[in-house]
């Protein structure tokens, strides 16, 4: 099961969110997003736990708590497809150049 993790406080590690997780079963990775161009931490990540009902206690028992002074979010990672919003790039722009819609 692929878990959502937001809210984070910028200085959590991933050693604190597997610690906190791998009270309610076996974990098998751990990601915190990292910003590519500060270095810093975004505050979300993911944690991928192979067995589903493990994932669900600890999704239960971890959301709304206090990690690092922070009270965190978590919630079963929707596919990316699927979660909406996003970019639609089917066209509706400026038709060219500049961007400044249909001049006639």
């Amino acid at each position: 099961m692929n878990i959502f993790v937001a809210k984070l406080n910028y200085d959590t590690s991933d050693d604190t969110v597997r610690d906190a997780f791998e009270q309610y079963g076996e974990v098998e990775s751990v990601k915190i997003i990292m910003d590519k161009f500060t270095g810093r931490s975004k505050g979300y990540g993911f944690v991928e736990m192979p067995n589903d009902d493990e994932g669900t206690s600890a999704i239960d028992a971890l959301n709304d708590i206090e990690i690092d002074g922070r009270n965190i979010v978590v919630k079963k990672a929707e596919p990316r497809e699927s979660r909406g919003g996003g970019r639609d790039n089917r066209g509706g722009g400026g038709g060219g150049y500049g961007g400044g819609g249909n001049r006639y």
